[in-house]
């Protein structure tokens, strides 16, 4: 396939079929990235494509387990020939559990969440890491999302709350040994955006102290928003860690 006519730079977006994902990669491409959408459901990708703005970017939709090493081959060997290059990774595919004691679940529900959550973005960030040092001109950033669960757990979120907290050491190791290769990388710790997957918390949800509170939330836009913010600078500069929350949720002190 020839490549496709690019515009000044190319992100891709891992779990862009839904919620942050969906949000950050129309904001992108509506900034003039052309943006290839990852993720595991095919129709969905295909939503948020055509949700794209006239006068932005393209969209690439290559549905992929990320968790899958080959799979992830497949995918940014298609972003090399269907683009040239690769300005900005965004690892924001994530999964969790039932919220369940520590002790009551399965070896295929740790194995399934460690392997979308870590697995899956340190193959995204090498295989990132290997076009973005190779490219001309060279370089490029990586933006991880961590989740406010990188730095404090939820009740019952053992798998989660340990893959977040492993991005952290992630994202300090790309930025370190990526230095050299002009790779910036940063993260990206969300607390409580608006979409599908926190609707749940308007009802209420568990709290540490063992009652259940409803918890406000913010628009997924300011997330996008964000993103496309540390995305857009030079890459002399780099936000290392961004906070974005709800100022209300029950996060700073003792709740």
């Amino acid at each position: 396939m020839n490549a496709m006519t690019t515009h000044s730079k190319v992100a891709l977006v891992t779990g862009a079929g839904s919620g942050i994902g969906r949000a950050v990669s129309l904001s992108l491409q509506k900034a003039g990235y052309s943006v290839v959408l990852a993720g595991r459901r095919a129709d969905e990708l295909k939503k948020t494509a055509e949700a794209a703005h006239a006068s932005g970017g393209q969209m690439l939709a290559v549905p992929t387990d990320i968790g899958q090493p080959d799979a992830v081959k497949a995918l940014f060997a298609r972003t090399k020939e269907s683009f040239g290059r690769l300005d900005l990774l965004f690892n924001n595919a994530g999964m969790g559990t039932p919220a369940i004691p520590m002790e009551d679940l399965t070896y295929a529900q740790w194995s399934a969440v460690v392997a979308v959550n870590l697995t899956g973005s340190f193959l995204c960030a090498q295989e990132a890491i290997r076009m973005m040092k190779a490219q001309d001109p060279r370089g490029g950033r990586i933006i991880n999302n961590g989740s406010i669960s990188a730095h404090s757990p939820r009740p019952n979120s053992a798998p989660y709350t340990a893959t977040k907290h492993a991005i952290t050491g992630l994202t300090k190791s790309i930025s370190l040994d990526g230095r050299k290769h002009d790779i910036a990388c940063g993260q990206m710790d969300i607390g409580n955006a608006a979409t599908e997957m926190t609707e749940r918390m308007t009802a209420g949800v568990a709290q540490a102290d063992g009652t259940k509170a409803p918890e406000p939330r913010i628009d997924v836009k300011l997330v996008a928003d964000a993103v496309v913010y540390m995305a857009n600078l030079p890459l002399e500069a780099n936000v290392q860690f961004m906070t974005v929350m709800a100022t209300k949720m029950p996060f700073i002190g003792r709740g």
